[in-house]
């Protein structure tokens, strides 16, 4: 990474960073906060068990398998984070108002979109001169994706382990919150490994790195660009909660506690 694209890496992380802790923290705007890592988390879960039946009619049974795990740990990633609504008394509001909404979020470390929506300013800056059919898991290219998920994965564990460490142990909801977005963080560490090693199975350590570097460039625009689109709105983003508390959660309450526990 170059001087400058580190300079401007460190200034954006840490405006993000602290956008995000102080709203997972403030308890107005937790709950917005919540259901935004919820829709992220479980809104990936289709694309990456697309690109993992892809990975097997490929033959590529080592990727295919790591991509089947992803999305196991998305789709419990976003459990935890509706439990965790379910505490508050909110939920999600109805799903095609909140894909509706997601387009003006600008907080979120990630954020996987159907290419039939407009994206965020935060990808369409960081996919800029992509076209939403190359960004299909049917085709998208397997550098572009294990490099673009790759970035994105290795900053969300560090954001969400920075979102763990605001919340307090002494009341118990916010306890059992702090635990289970830590136990996200390690699992996007996890994910980050098996992609930069998915890239070492494909191409040489320099080529690897000129592709991470991209990236990364790509990432501190896209940060900024998001940033510039919050201070337009004002700082103000779409509400994606309701009161209430969807039924089908109650039947995942024991494994949901022992996720959070």
């Amino acid at each position: 990474m170059n001087f400058l694209t580190s300079i401007l890496n460190t200034l954006g992380s840490g405006a993000t960073a602290y956008i995000l802790a102080s709203n997972l923290r403030d308890p107005l705007t937790r709950p917005n906060t919540l259901a935004g890592f919820q829709l992220a988390e479980s809104g990936s879960v289709p694309f990456l068990e697309k690109l993992s039946q892809r990975a097997t009619a490929e033959g590529d049974t080592w990727l295919a398998e790591k991509l089947a795990l992803h999305a196991a740990d998305e789709r419990r990633h976003g459990q935890i984070f509706a439990r965790a609504l379910k505490q508050l008394g909110k939920q999600v509001i109805n799903l095609k108002q909140a894909q509706d909404n997601l387009q003006a979020r600008s907080a979120e470390p990630r954020l996987r979109r159907s290419q039939k929506q407009e994206r965020s300013p935060f990808f369409d800056t960081y996919f800029e001169g992509y076209t939403p059919a190359e960004l299909k898991p049917e085709q998208m290219d397997w550098i572009v994706f294990m490099g673009s998920t790759y970035i994105l994965e290795l900053d969300a564990s560090k954001d969400f382990a920075r979102m763990a460490r605001v919340l307090p142990e002494e009341e118990t909801t916010s306890r059992h919150l702090k635990q289970g977005i830590l136990s996200v963080a390690r699992d996007e560490t996890r994910h980050a490994a098996y992609l930069y090693e998915a890239l070492q199975r494909r191409l040489s350590q320099r080529e690897i790195e000129k592709v991470v570097e991209d990236w990364r460039e790509r990432k501190v625009k896209a940060m900024f660009a998001m940033v510039a689109n919050l201070i337009q709105k004002g700082g103000k983003t779409p509400s994606l909660v309701q009161d209430g508390v969807p039924t089908e959660l109650e039947s995942q309450e024991t494994e949901l506690l022992a996720i959070s526990s």
